[in-house]
């Protein structure tokens, strides 16, 4: 089955382990976050604080499942430049591979948010004819994302116009 997922003889580019740490840190932010608000809500309104403990252990049970879950899904990311098409790869219960030939390429786009420029990283994305496909690639540097911009872009056009 894994052969499915991986084209051989070529080497997997990864993302950066910025990466991993801009998920852990949004892990540990939002499900504390997300869950506090109701439990103080249900504590004051209620006067039952236990019920407000236990949104509270959820919340540490999510953080710390999703700690260990970030790792194993950062490590699923890759993607490959070949030829004629890029394949982009990730997943760990629901796997993905993504193919996209340079010549349907119609749009390389690339995104940096607040965190992810506070982590220094950005994010490629390839549109096609096709509005399903999702061809993503987060957790880039900079250098390396407008690099890969620079070369899908000038792939594309090659390939798009035949020569």
């Amino acid at each position: 089955m894994d052969e499915l997922f991986a084209p051989p003889a070529y080497d997997w580019q990864r993302l950066s382990p910025a990466y991993r740490s801009l998920r852990r840190l949004t892990t540990v932010l939002t499900a504390p976050i997300l869950l506090s608000i109701p439990a103080v809500i249900v504590g004051v309104v209620t006067g039952k604080w236990w019920i407000s403990a236990l949104l509270w252990a959820i919340a540490g049970v999510i953080v710390i499942t999703r700690w260990f879950v970030v790792e194993r899904n950062w490590r699923s990311w890759g993607y490959v430049e070949r030829d004629d098409d890029l394949y982009i790869t990730h997943g760990v219960l629901f796997r993905s591979l993504v193919a996209v030939p340079y010549g349907r390429m119609q749009l390389v786009e690339v995104g940096s948010g607040p965190l992810e420029r506070a982590f220094g990283l950005a994010s490629v994305s390839l549109k096609t004819a096709s509005p399903e496909t999702n061809a993503t690639i987060p957790g880039l540097t900079p250098d390396e994302a407008a690099r890969l911009r620079d070369r899908l872009t000038e792939l594309g056009e090659t390939q798009a116009s035949g020569l």
